[in-house]
C-alpha cells in the first residue's frame, strides 16, 4: 500500500484478507483484531509469564516466520522483487524460485 499504513489498515484495504480467505495465515502483533490471522499469545494482563504450552506454541511461531523472514530478506537482497515487478505474474514465480531455492539451501 502506498503511503504509512498500519499492517491491519494496509491488509483490510488492499483485499488481502479476501484473498486469503480459508488459509492459514501467520503474523506478528500488529494484527490484532484481525480474526483471520494466527498471531503469537501475548502475556497475561497481569505481567505473570505464559502457561508453558502458549511459550511452546509462540516459540514454534518464531521459528515459521523467521523462515519466512529470511526468504523475503533473501528476495530484497537479490533485487528480485524489484526487478520482477513490471511482469503480470513476474513475482509470483520468482517468490516461489527464491523460497524453493531457500528450503533446498537449509536441508542441505
Amino acid at each position: 500500500m502506498p503511503g504509512n499504513h498500519n499492517d491491519c489498515t494496509a491488509c483490510r484495504d488492499s483485499d488481502a484478507e479476501a484473498a486469503c480467505r480459508g488459509a492459514h495465515v501467520m503474523a506478528d502483533g500488529g494484527y490484532q483484531g484481525n480474526r483471520q490471522v494466527i498471531m503469537p499469545y501475548r502475556r497475561p494482563r497481569d505481567g505473570g509469564d505464559p502457561p508453558a504450552w502458549q511459550h511452546e506454541r509462540n516459540t514454534v511461531h518464531k521459528r515459521v516466520r523467521a523462515r519466512v523472514e529470511h526468504a523475503f530478506a533473501h528476495m530484497k537482497w537479490w533485487n528480485i522483487l524489484r526487478n520482477c515487478r513490471r511482469k503480470r505474474d513476474g513475482v509470483l514465480h520468482a517468490t516461489h524460485g527464491v523460497a524453493l531455492m531457500r528450503n533446498l539451501a537449509m536441508a542441505g
